[in-house]
């Protein structure tokens, strides 16, 4: 039984529907058939004018095509069908669709009859003009004419029907084509596959190439890189490089869409070195990458840190005579800033303005954001105002940046008066709040950030995981525990799911407080959730049960975690040291110490003063004056608790103490 197609179900005449899609459209054309004249012309003329002219229709203007149609109209005898299509095709290619349309129908009213060709053109403009069922409009009047479609004619639908997004109906009528007989071509194949790739159905398309060899019609590099290219984008790089591998075999060379997927692929899986190494392929076999491969590369570059093979790459397209765009300076720029590179990052931009490339808001914003994360809030300022100038309207984004570096330098009441003009011109956002909270609460200005937090309430904005978080640490710092719980009592009430950073600030702020069941609790509860403690948590639970004196409970939860494949870090191995030495377990302390090296995990300066201190304060002089030694030699300096204790207990040795002196001038001069 025969699909029912979306052309079966059409009923109207093609004229009413050909009137419809051209609406009030103005025929150029109409006028010349409303003042047709039989008068004649010279016969010779006419055929020397189709001949150079109107025959080949290699037209690039619209008015020329225009009077070569006015001349044309007025022949005695007309021309053939033939000469007509070859003049709407030239229109095509102009995509000047509206005017095919239109011509065509003032061809009609002097009636000359269609054919398969002049209506395969028609269906190709209905397409290109998003009026796809129009196009099956005039599918239905080829059928009913008695003339026979080609495999262009039922290619062009299925791109039309892609072209809408309509890709179950492409689908199902590229199988109506096979089972009415007709063989599709690898152009039908590409249109097909390229639609499906482009609305997530790779799988579909895969089935596709596969069976295209048993239908006699061979994939070329279209149809290759088409899937290579999608399954890249869904990060099936390795099926995409099996493609690759496949199409190479086949003798089927990439171009330039094939390469630049396999590099975006690559680049997304962090492989870097095989992105530049496919990128030297691609130009030893004189595939030339475009922008875009350039692109793709330099931006893959520079967010993972590799900025100066960033900037060769960009040196390289430079040198291939491949202009940067936009994109490619602000991810050089994106690059610097990450890589603390601020000097170069605005001489690039500098640079751009003199190529005449425009910046763009996400290029401003970078800067400024980086500006302001460095507290150098007045030159981000002044970029702004440069922006502005430029006629680049600043965002939200713009101005939370700039309202954080306020927050960051400490002008909180700088920020309030930015967060009250975004207010009033409605464009403050839940970040927004969560900047202004946040820097209310690193100036203990904790009443400021619960009434700004309240606030959002009000304003129809739900607080989320990071605004709960700030405060709630804010509460604690300011030595609010119990407004603490309460909001995090609040935060699971609305709904909104605790994260991993707000378990870790509230099991610290409780292990603080000297609440360890507490602590405890929540971990459970924590777990319950499927989230796994982190070492910082881990670390505050060791030092809690240190607080509270249960130093077995740390000891037996530090050995666990090697159990559980965790590797404690140096803040985990400082909390379980410290706790040793303030119960006298030096022994057990330094086998601490010195199995941090055994595993990698090298000493800092906090480290060296915990079991100085320890050893110290338990008068093993000996030991702590080895290693003071040590701690010098590695480049660490004593903190003010060590330098007291050693002038205390060390006064005959006058040795260690000017060498601890010196090396904590020598700190401080380079600080």
């Amino acid at each position: 039984m025969m699909m029912k197609m979306p052309w079966r179900r059409k009923s109207r005449s093609f004229h009413l529907q050909l009137q419809g899609a051209i609406g009030t459209l103005q025929s150029p054309f109409l006028f010349l058939f409303t003042n047709y004249c039989h008068s004649s012309t010279s016969t010779l003329e006419d055929a020397r004018f189709l001949t150079n002219n109107f025959k080949s229709a290699s037209f690039t203007r619209l008015h020329v095509a225009i009077a070569s149609s006015n001349h044309v109209i007025h022949m005695n005898p007309l021309p053939s069908r033939v000469h007509f299509n070859r003049f709407l095709s030239a229109l095509v290619k102009m995509k000047q669709y509206h005017t095919v349309l239109s011509m065509s129908k003032t061809i009609e009213l002097l009636g000359i009859s269609h054919d398969v060709y002049s209506l395969s053109i028609l269906i190709n403009c209905f397409c290109h003009l998003h009026l796809v069922d129009f196009g099956f409009s005039v599918f239905g009047k080829m059928l009913k004419f008695g003339l026979e479609p080609t495999t262009v004619t039922f290619t062009t639908l299925i791109n039309g029907l892609c072209i809408e997004s309509k890709i179950d109906k492409a689908v199902e009528f590229f199988d109506d084509m096979v089972a009415r007989g007709y063989q599709p071509n690898v152009y039908t194949y590409n249109v097909i596959v390229n639609g499906l790739c482009k609305f997530g159905k790779t799988n579909v398309a895969i089935g596709l190439l596969k069976g295209m060899a048993d239908r006699g019609c061979e994939p070329d590099v279209v149809t290759y890189s088409a899937i290579v290219d999608a399954l890249c984008k869904d990060d099936l790089v390795g099926e995409a490089l099996e493609l690759f591998s496949q199409m190479r075999n086949k003798g089927i060379s990439p171009n330039v869409i094939t390469y630049t997927g396999l590099i975006h692929g690559v680049c997304k899986l962090g492989q870097k070195n095989q992105a530049l190494a496919l990128m030297n392929e691609m130009v030893e076999q004189n595939v030339l990458p475009n922008v875009y491969t350039f692109n793709v590369l330099i931006d893959a570059l520079c967010k993972d840190g590799m900025v100066s093979e960033a900037q060769n790459t960009f040196n390289v397209m430079i040198q291939r005579g491949v202009e940067p765009d936009v994109i490619t300076y602000t991810s050089l720029i994106d690059g610097l800033c990450i890589s603390d590179q601020l000097k170069e990052a605005l001489a690039l931009l500098k640079e751009m303005v003199g190529r005449n490339i425009s910046p763009d808001v996400f290029t401003f914003n970078i800067l400024i954001d980086t500006l302001c994360k460095k507290g150098v809030v007045s030159i981000a300022q002044n970029i702004i105002k440069i922006m502005i100038q430029r006629g680049v309207e600043p965002d939200v984004v713009t101005y939370n940046s700039l309202m954080d570096g306020y927050c960051l330098c400490k002008q909180t009441d700088k920020a309030r008066k930015l967060f009250d003009l975004m207010v009033t011109n409605e464009i403050a956002d839940i970040f927004s709040y969560n900047i202004l909270i946040n820097g209310y609460c690193k100036c203990k200005m904790i009443d400021d950030a619960k009434e700004l937090f309240d606030e959002m309430f009000h304003k129809g904005l739900v607080p989320n995981a990071v605004t709960y978080s700030t405060l709630i640490k804010g509460m604690f710092q300011a030595g609010r525990p119990q407004n603490a719980k309460e909001l995090f009592k609040d935060m699971c009430f609305h709904g909104q799911q605790p994260n991993i950073v707000t378990f870790s600030i509230m099991i610290d702020g409780l292990c603080r407080q000297g609440d360890l069941d507490e602590a405890l609790t929540l971990l459970k509860a924590m777990e319950k959730s499927q989230l796994k403690p982190n070492l910082v948590i881990y670390s505050s639970l060791i030092n809690g049960m240190c607080k509270v004196g249960k130093i077995n409970d740390a000891k037996e939860l530090f050995s666990s975690l090697f159990e559980i494949g965790l590797q404690p870090d140096v803040y985990v191995y400082s909390a379980i040291m410290k706790g040793l030495c303030q119960q006298g377990l030096m022994d057990e302390a330094y086998k601490v110490f010195k199995d941090m090296e055994k595993v990698g995990c090298l000493p800092n300066n906090c480290c060296y003063n915990i079991i100085i201190q320890g050893f110290l304060k338990h008068e093993y002089l000996p030991k702590a004056s080895e290693l003071i030694n040590e701690m010098v030699d590695k480049g660490f300096s004593a903190d003010d608790t060590t330098t007291e204790l050693v002038v205390h207990l060390s006064q005959n040795n006058d040795l260690i103490l000017s060498k601890l002196r010196n090396r904590s001038e020598a700190s401080k001069a380079v600080q």
